[in-house]
């Protein structure tokens, strides 16, 4: 017999009546389990349900069975913190009933708002204004023990950082002794929006717990330390953390040392250096090393030689975009500039300039500035020779050569100067010489040029002597130099978030009369808040509440980078308010691009988020969309991303399409033919679009600096605004801020150069030398193999086309010739030259050998077949690894150098198959922490004689001093003289050698 189902809970409310107690237990009991369904019919009794629950005459169980009952009843009407408060109150009842089927919709809702309230309780108790109910603290205690039980270790790791219970996370810790849970903690508190002070909190709770690093176990936590040590920027606590390293694990302190020459700032490192000790006698010839690598010329010097020996330009790209483009427009020879610096950025290869001079002297007025700054992004790095470099176009000893064009290659030439130092140059000597000639300069053009190089030189040096030095120029008001003091000032102070400074730079934006300097105080005092976050917010708010809209612009670029690269949800909504709602188009375009800032650490959420933005009815917003793709996906290939920007290359207005060009060729950087099927279409729509004479300038425009960014640093470089540890990249950050600028000033494009980021493997022994050692990549080589190099096209030769003559038509003229024999008479031959007779079958089995590409596709067999490819290739020291790729890098554990710390982050592939999906080589990198870089290597052998790879890049001692040699430049033609290698000793002839003919094949 089928049991009847209930109809009504009318019978167990009733009970609720009864003058007998256990009746009514019974019927609280029973009305528990029928809430779900009858929760209205109840819902009508609540006020005795709550009565119950206060009664006395009721046992404790009875109690928490009312309560429970009431906060279920309350759930259902929708009064949540009702309902938590009855919870709290039923005590065991509730987490005895958390277990039954049917309640999880209902449990969930509460311990949602009970973690909530929690989270509120305790930071209130924290900051003294309150005290905690202690039956909150029971329910969450026993969601943690939930949790832990489970196996559920990130989430109760999740609700302990927001409830401040830093406990919870050492217990997890003591409990399972895996690093990664730690690191797991590290990165949420990291990439949320927690405040700063509770943020240095966690991170100084977690580092200790770490265990301590060894060579031997390549421990992957090694990433997870460095970047805390320079997140928290204390020198302190690295010294003291240094210290414990050496002398036993001195190839792991050189290793971190490098990798904090990577992330830190330079008044961060330049304070651990001083504070190093001296040593004892074992150790001082460690702590001397550590100096070296800290000053962070070595890592510099390393990479220079990288993109040097593996230059893979493509020569035919930039000779035809020189052809195509006309030299003297400005617009397009500009465009040519900054494609070649970006192609060679790095690589000191000025070859396309010096079999171009005639191109070059084309160059009039800012894009002269332009062309001489751009040896500066050629040469970057190239930092002991940077004088001799520059030194036909640095200004004469004792002032510039005056007005006329001469001063802007000279303001050029200075500039230049600051980005071949860039990031090295605070407290060297370069800064005195560019802050005399920033003061003696009489040319604005000059100032400008010294300005933009002492502030990309300097960047987060904090000196205050450049910093008076730009304010001096600034208070001249003069437009020109006053916009470069603007950027200078702020680079200087970058991330200092000094109030002083501050105020300063928006009183004077206030009063001045000049665009161009508003614009650059705008821009310096986002700088100045650089990652300060909440500190911030005041300083924000004002500059948003301006009525000047280039103030406004200043305060959207002042909350990005504020915020960069924590997602923080409201700076994201403000952008976004900001991005529809604000009257100037520039301040939204920018308010679009600088989400891009807030979410590069998460680059498969853009697409998703400016979507809409990409077909908003204003251009303006567009092309911010097309920035915003292009630099927070820069480097992965997203194929999300490359779907957008697609049809946005075909719109009506000529700056999206510029927008969506560029952005293009950030996210393509790096990316291989077989990686991405967008790579070779994309280059085609350049070459289409730079050579149609008829097409936007501006588009053509876009299409030549996608091409630079595309093959950047001679195809060795990826645009990454984080670092290999994971932490903020501080220069690439700083760089692609000012490189949005070019829509107002096209010289500060140079600035991307800044987000380069060398892709290799330099591997070097306890000396610091480069050893020549293999290790394995166990990936097919087409998936990271550099792009093809566009071939010549062969000028078409008009050959002799055979007619062909039918069987039939044969067989008629040999009728007719049999015939004719047999009167004796003679056929004349009628048979053309070419003429070729073709057979009765052939017709039919030129049609059964046709392959169409389909069938190609479908895998069907050709005559030739194609030679199967590898699964796998050995790279040698110093090769090009792209951030995909490091996951299948491996070095052979018999091998005799091996890495003191692992290569990646990301575990290796656990199928044997090659990822083939455009896609996924942009998933891997989509939180790309990467791994790479210079590796410290241990020599298991070190009793065999190492082979060494020589430098190409072999530095010049340096003369009396480099600055004085700079203010007396050799005498020659200027415009003229490219580079410096005049001097140079020729090389040696080869050897003389006996080719072997008998192993040919």
């Amino acid at each position: 017999m089928v049991a009847l189902a209930q109809s009504s809970a009318a019978g167990a409310l009733a009970l609720l009546f009864d003058p007998e107690p256990l009746l009514k237990q019974y019927a609280l009991k029973s009305l528990n389990a029928l809430v779900p369904q009858f929760w209205a019919e109840i819902s009508e009794h609540i006020a005795l349900i709550e009565s119950l629950y206060e009664s006395e005459e009721l046992p404790q169980s009875a109690h928490d069975q009312a309560a429970l009952l009431a906060s279920k009843v309350y759930y259902y009407l929708g009064e949540y913190d009702e309902a938590l408060s009855f919870a709290l109150g039923a005590g065991s009842a509730f987490e005895n009933d958390s277990r039954s089927p049917g309640t999880e919709e209902y449990v969930e809702t509460v311990v949602s708002k009970a973690i909530d309230r929690y989270i509120q309780g305790r930071t209130a108790e924290q900051a003294g204004e309150g005290k905690l109910d202690p039956r909150l603290q029971g329910i969450i205690e026993g969601i943690f023990r939930r949790c832990i039980a489970d196996g559920e270790f990130r989430q109760a790791i999740g609700i302990a950082l927001e409830s401040r219970r830093l406990d919870i996370i050492k217990g997890i810790y003591e409990q399972t002794h895996d690093t990664s849970l730690l690191s797991y903690a590290m990165e949420a508190v990291l990439d949320t929006a927690f405040p700063l002070a509770y943020r240095d909190q966690v991170l100084k709770f977690v580092f200790p717990l770490f265990p301590a690093p060894t060579s031997d176990a390549k421990s992957p936590h090694v990433y997870s330390l460095t970047r805390i040590l320079v997140t928290l920027n204390s020198p302190e606590m690295t010294v003291s953390f240094l210290n414990s390293l050496v002398p036993r694990q001195k190839l792991l302190a050189y290793q971190f040392a490098f990798d904090l020459v990577e992330g830190g700032g330079q008044d961060f490192l330049e304070a651990i250096r001083k504070d190093l000790p001296e040593g004892n006698e074992e150790s001082k010839p460690i702590y001397d090393q550590l100096r070296k690598i800290l000053l962070g010329q070595e890592s510099i010097k390393l990479y220079l030689e990288f993109l040097k020996r593996n230059n893979k330009v493509d020569m035919l790209i930039l000779k035809n975009t020189k052809d195509a483009l006309e030299p003297r427009s400005s617009i397009y020879h500009t465009a040519l500039t900054l494609q070649n610096a970006f192609m060679h950025a790095g690589t000191t290869s000025d070859v396309f300039l010096r079999e171009n001079l005639e191109w070059l002297a084309l160059a009039n007025n800012w894009s002269k500035f332009s062309a001489a700054a751009a040896i500066g992004v050629i040469h970057k790095g190239h930092f002991q020779e940077s004088m001799n470099i520059l030194g036909p176009y640095l200004p004469a000893q004792g002032a510039e050569s005056g007005t006329g064009s001469q001063a802007y290659s000279e303001g050029g030439a200075l500039y230049a100067l600051g980005l071949v130092n860039a990031g090295v140059g605070s407290g060297q000597e370069v800064e005195n010489y560019l802050r005399n000639l920033l003061r003696n300069a009489s040319s604005e053009v000059v100032q400008h040029g010294a300005a933009l190089g002492l502030g990309v030189a300097g960047m987060g040096g904090k000196s205050a002597e450049a910093y008076d030095d730009l304010k001096q120029t600034l208070f001249t008001d003069s437009a020109v130099a006053g916009e470069a003091a603007g950027y200078a000032m702020g680079l200087i102070m970058l991330g200092t978030a000094d109030r002083t400074s501050a105020e300063e730079m928006l009183t004077y934006a206030r009063e001045t009369q000049h665009e161009k300097i508003i614009r650059g105080l705008a821009i310096g005092l986002a700088l100045i808040f650089y990652g300060r976050q909440e500190e911030a917010d005041d300083i924000v708010k004002l500059l948003m509440a301006e009525k000047d809209p280039i103030l406004r612009y200043g305060g959207v670029y002042t909350l990005a980078l504020a915020y960069a690269g924590t997602s923080n949800n409201a700076a994201i909504r403000q952008l976004l308010h900001v991005a529809v709602s604000d009257t100037s188009d520039d301040v939204r375009r920018a308010a679009v691009t600088s989400l891009a800032f807030l979410l590069f650490k998460n680059p498969a959420q853009v697409p998703r988020i400016v979507q809409l933005l990409s077909e908003s009815y204003n251009p303006h917003v567009r092309c911010g969309a097309t920035l915003a793709l292009g630099i927070a996906c820069a480097g992965t290939g997203l194929q999300d991303a490359v779907d957008i920007l697609e049809p946005m290359t075909r719109d009506s207005v000529d700056f999206v399409r510029q927008g969506a060009l560029i952005a293009l060729g950030m996210i393509l950087v790096e990316q291989s033919e077989a990686s991405s099927p967008s790579l070779a279409p994309t280059r085609a729509l350049y070459a289409k679009i730079v050579s149609d004479k008829h097409d936007d300038p501006m588009a053509r425009f876009g299409a030549a600096l996608g091409q630079g960014l595309i093959d950047a640093g001679g195809r060795n470089v990826t645009i990454s605004l984080q670092s290999r540890a994971g932490s903020r990249n501080t220069s690439a950050i700083v760089g692609m801020v000012l490189f949005c600028q070019f829509w107002y000033w096209y010289p500060l494009a140079h600035c991307a150069c800044l987000a380069f980021e060398p892709t290799g493997i330099v591997g070097l022994d306890e000396n610091l030398k480069a050893p020549k050692f293999e290790f394995a990549s166990n990936a097919k080589p087409s998936l990271f193999a550099y792009p093809s190099l566009t071939k010549t096209p062969k000028k078409e030769t008009v050959t002799k086309v055979a007619t062909a003559v039918l069987s039939t038509t044969a067989k008629a003229k040999a009728r007719e010739k049999r015939k004719a024999a047999a009167e004796g008479e003679t056929v004349p031959e009628d048979k053309k030259d070419g003429d070729v007779e073709m057979k009765a079958g052939e017709a039919s089995s030129t049609r059964n050998e046709d392959v169409s590409p389909i069938s190609l596709a479908e895998g069907t067999s050709t005559p030739k077949s194609r030679k199967s490819e590898p699964s796998s290739e050995k790279l040698s020291n110093f090769s090009r690894v792209t951030p995909a790729q490091l996951a299948y890098i491996t070095f052979h554990t018999e091998a005799r150098y091996q890495p003191v710390r692992v290569v990646s982050t990301r575990p290796p592939p656990t199928t044997t198959k090659t990822p083939k999906t455009p896609s996924a080589a942009a998933l891997t990198a989509e939180r790309y922490a990467g791994g790479g870089g210079i590796l410290i290597l241990t020599d298991t052998r070190p009793g065999e004689e190492a082979e060494y790879i020589e430098f190409e890049t072999q530095a010049v001692p340096p003369a009396t001093g480099a600055a004085p040699a700079a203010q007396n430049p050799p005498a020659s033609a200027p415009g003229r003289h490219i580079a410096l290698d005049e001097n140079a000793p020729e090389a040696d002839p080869p050897e003389s050698f006996e080719y072997p003919f008998d192993h040919d094949t």
